[in-house]
């Protein structure tokens, strides 16, 4: 018996050694990827923290030498300012509605996807061709194709059915910067919503139609809640997007007659009022209210990859 060791101490010998070489395995693993963490560093978080920095500032590139510490008071600045609250609300007001259209419209067309028709590849590469434009020229398009008072094609279709000739960026420009984000959101949305339309277990559905339930029960019962994470996906990932839009809102109105969003009105005071503090307080919160966003979005996305592992 004196001779033999216990089990614990065998045990706690045998592991000494297995640990620096797990850790050296470790590093070795990772040390490819540092580079690219480096390089995503120094590309997205100091420019961040230096924009964190001039925020507290009050810093007027007309009167460099008045440059002085501010503390907060550049964000109690965008907080009580009644331009930056108004563009706060219309941001608030531009995503609402363009998500929440664009996610009706993406589910309808990703049911009428969801069938096997005639020509569907066909249909679906034309539904996705207006999510593959570039933003401008996709503002550009609506501004002049579609909305110009003279030749656009609405007030062109008004004219031979002997309607009236709006201004469409005059008379509707909340409307009209909206209609042109939802034609090209529109698709994004399908896409996710038909991904998940295809993924629903086709033995539940089956079972369903034997027992005697409508197609109205079925998507109801179904279908909706199997889509109720893929619809949080969408609605997420595109208010991210469509809270930091610009490309529409300066193409096509220059933030005029009350379309000027967060973004816009960053530019604004970054380039014609020249406050870069006040401007660098405002895209700080623009920034931390995308990361709220963010944050919702890869829990859902987090959720979904483990719903799928679980299915397989």
């Amino acid at each position: 018996m004196s001779g033999k060791r216990p089990p614990a101490a065998t045990t706690a010998s045998a592991g000494r050694p297995a640990a620096p070489r797990n850790r050296a395995r470790e590093w070795a693993t990772r040390a490819p990827l540092l580079p690219a963490l480096i390089f995503l560093i120094v590309v997205t978080q100091l420019p961040f923290v230096a924009t964190l920095v001039i925020s507290l500032f009050d810093w007027n590139s007309f009167r460099p030498d008045r440059r002085a510490f501010a503390g907060l008071e550049n964000y109690k600045t965008v907080l009580s300012d009644s331009a930056l609250r108004e563009s706060i609300g219309t941001t608030v007001l531009l995503t609402a509605s363009v998500v929440i259209v664009s996610v009706v419209l993406g589910l309808l067309l990703a049911l009428l996807l969801d069938r096997k028709f005639r020509g569907r590849g066909l249909v679906r590469t034309m539904l996705i061709a207006p999510f593959l434009l570039v933003p401008v020229a996709s503002a550009l398009l609506w501004k002049h194709a579609l909305y110009n008072p003279e030749y656009g094609l609405f007030n062109g279709v008004l004219n031979w059915l002997g309607g009236p000739q709006p201004e469409w960026l005059t008379d509707t420009p909340l409307i009209a910067v909206e209609a042109s984000l939802i034609w090209q959101w529109t698709p994004f949305m399908m896409l996710i919503l038909l991904a998940g339309l295809q993924s629903r277990p086709l033995d539940t559905l089956e079972a369903a139609r034997l027992d005697g339930a409508s197609n109205w029960q079925i998507f109801r019962f179904l279908t909706l809640p199997h889509l109720r994470r893929y619809l949080e996906l969408g609605t997420l990932l595109g208010s991210i997007y469509i809270v930091q839009n610009f490309d529409a809102v300066f193409t096509m109105t220059r933030g005029g007659l009350g379309t000027a969003n967060l973004p816009y009105t960053i530019y604004e005071t970054f380039y014609n009022a020249h406050e870069y503090g006040l401007a660098s307080a405002a895209g700080v919160v623009v920034v931390i209210g995308t990361i709220i966003i963010a944050t919702f979005a890869l829990r859902v996305v987090s959720s979904l990859f483990r719903e799928e592992v679980s299915h397989a």
